[in-house]
C-alpha cells in the first residue's frame, strides 16, 4: 500500500532467489494501490477502514492468477483474520513470517511500528504468545515519532525519516531490547545504511516477508541468509 515499501518487498524477494537468469526468478503479480484509506488513521482515529478496498484488491489478484497472498503493510494485518476469510489463497502473515526468522536466544524484543500497529498488538499479541518479552516505545512522542518517520519515507524524505526513527531505536536497545523489529514496512528503507553501534541486530520485516514468499513458492530457490538479519544495521 505504501508504493516504495511495495517496490522494496520485490527488490527482496529478487535478492533472496538464487537465480541465474530471468526464468529462475519467483513470478510476482503485484496490485499497488496507495489510494487505499490510512490503516494507521483507521485504528486510531475512527477514519475509513480499508477493508473492502482490500478485499477487491484482494480479488483482483485472485482473477489475475496468484497463487499465494502477501500484504507488505504491517498496520494492514489488523484486517488479516478477515482477508483470509474473503479468499482460499494461503495469506502469509509478516509477522509469523519475522518470528520464524529470530534466533531463540534472544528473549526480549524490541518492536518499532506505527502507532496503529502497537495499540492493536499485531506483533506483540504474537510475540508473547511464542513467550518472547516485547519492548516498545512508549505511548506518547516516541510513537508520535515512528508515525512521524513513516509519513516522511511515504513523501520520499528518507534521511528525515532515518533522523526520526533512529533514536526510538536506540531507546529500545537502551531500554534492554536483544532484537528490535522493525515493523513498519517504510523502516528498513529509512534505517538501511544508518549507523548503529549498539550491536542489537535490527530485524527487518520485509526481508522476512520476502523470504517466506520464495520459500511459498519455490524454497529451493531460497537464498542462505544473510548477514542482514543479524547486522548491527540493515545494510544489504
Amino acid at each position: 500500500m505504501g508504493p516504495l515499501a511495495t517496490a522494496d518487498l520485490m527488490t527482496r524477494i529478487i535478492e533472496q532467489t538464487l537465480a541465474d537468469g530471468d526464468q529462475d526468478h519467483v513470478p510476482v503479480i503485484v496490485a499497488s494501490l496507495p489510494q487505499m484509506p490510512s490503516r494507521i488513521a483507521a485504528i486510531t482515529a475512527g477514519g475509513p477502514t480499508p477493508l473492502p478496498a482490500m478485499r477487491e484488491t484482494l480479488r483482483r489478484l485472485e482473477c489475475a492468477g496468484a497463487e499465494v497472498i502477501a500484504m507488505p503493510c504491517n498496520t494492514a494485518h489488523f484486517w488479516y483474520d478477515e482477508l483470509c476469510r474473503a479468499t482460499r489463497l494461503p495469506f502469509l502473515h509478516i509477522v509469523d513470517s519475522v518470528i520464524g526468522g529470530l534466533d531463540p536466544s534472544r528473549r526480549r524484543i524490541g518492536v518499532l511500528a506505527s502507532s496503529a500497529t502497537a495499540q492493536a498488538g499485531i506483533y506483540a499479541s504474537r510475540l508473547r504468545a511464542r513467550g518472547f518479552e516485547v519492548i516498545e516505545p512508549a505511548a506518547g512522542l516516541p510513537r508520535l515519532r515512528c508515525d512521524e518517520a513513516i509519513a516522511a519515507v511515504k513523501a520520499g524524505r528518507i534521511a528525515k525519516g532515518a533522523a526520526l526513527l533512529m533514536p526510538v531505536a536506540q531507546r529500545l536497545a537502551d531500554d534492554g531490547a536483544e532484537a528490535i523489529v522493525l515493523g513498519c514496512t517504510e523502516f528498513p528503507i529509512a534505517a538501511r545504511g544508518q549507523p548503529w553501534p549498539s550491536g542489537v541486530p535490527l530485524i527487518d520485516a520485509t526481508l522476512a516477508l520476502a523470504r517466506a514468499c520464495v520459500a511459498a513458492s519455490a524454497p529451493e530457490l531460497l537464498a542462505p541468509l544473510s548477514a542482514t538479519r543479524e547486522s548491527p544495521s540493515v545494510s544489504a
